[in-house]
């Protein structure tokens, strides 16, 4: 073996391991790294995680973190970015399904918004922390979401605003305030969801409020969004079926709260 083979071997080593790892455990060692890392972050933010937590979380010594990925500050970037790609898959799913019409695909988008917002807290939590750090005047902060996440869910998003109006299935509308009126309000609602507790004198977060909210928000896309509005509450019929509530987590920690 010449010393450049030496010097790669004892690269592909990880620490505590005797024999170069495995390119499989490598790659599982570093996702149990970032599973724990993302749940750390989520709930501690970039200051306040401890390394400590996640090692253990991850069953890894800390040597394995920062073999893995450098820096604590490496690790959380590494977090961010694997919270956004799964939030776009998920958002382009919806957006490129070639069986439903652009109206369709915007109902989805809407109900796929709101449902992340119920039942993902990880991403959620850490782009209200990158919002933060970005009004701070943070250097690079919500880069990654912003180019990972909002550019290619947008550029779609607007394109089929066009196809929609061209099709004659919806209004001409600015695409820009169907956004925020679909996608706006679910963030609205659970931003305010203390204040409508206390105006409403219900919980918010009650299974029979969240499935309202759902079939209130498609209503109204069906109603405001198309030129036939028969064919828009036919379509928000069709997409609530389909479409089951999930899960309520336990803790109901909603944007960085417990509600």
């Amino acid at each position: 073996m010449t010393q450049n083979d030496s010097k790669l071997a004892d690269l592909a080593t990880a620490p505590g391991e005797s024999e170069p790892a495995s390119p499989d455990r490598n790659l599982e060692t570093r996702e149990r790294i970032l599973e724990a890392a993302l749940k750390e972050f989520a709930a501690e933010g970039l200051a306040g995680a401890r390394t400590d937590r996640i090692v253990a979380a991850a069953g890894v010594n800390k040597s394995s973190l920062f073999y893995y990925f450098g820096s604590k500050e490496k690790l959380y970037e590494a977090a961010v970015e694997k919270s956004a790609g799964q939030i776009r898959d998920s958002s382009l799913a919806v957006l490129l399904d070639d069986t439903a019409t652009a109206g369709e695909k915007l109902m989805r988008a809407a109900l796929n918004h709101f449902d992340r917002i119920l039942s993902q807290h990880e991403f959620q939590s850490l782009m209200q922390q990158e919002m933060i750090r970005l009004h701070k005047g943070e250097s690079k902060a919500a880069e990654t979401i912003v180019k990972k996440v909002f550019v290619p869910v947008i550029t779609i998003y607007q394109a089929l605003v066009r196809e929609g109006v061209g099709s004659g299935e919806l209004v001409p509308l600015d695409w820009f305030q169907i956004h925020l009126g679909s996608l706006g309000a679910n963030v609205f609602y659970f931003l305010s969801a203390p204040v409508w507790r206390m105006i409403l004198d219900r919980d918010p977060f009650e299974r029979t409020e969240l499935e309202a909210r759902r079939r209130g928000l498609l209503e109204f896309m069906g109603q405001a969004i198309f030129r036939d509005r028969n064919h828009g509450a036919e379509l928000a019929v069709k997409v609530l079926g389909d479409s089951p509530m999930p899960e309520i987590p336990e803790d109901r920690k909603f944007f960085g709260r417990n509600l």
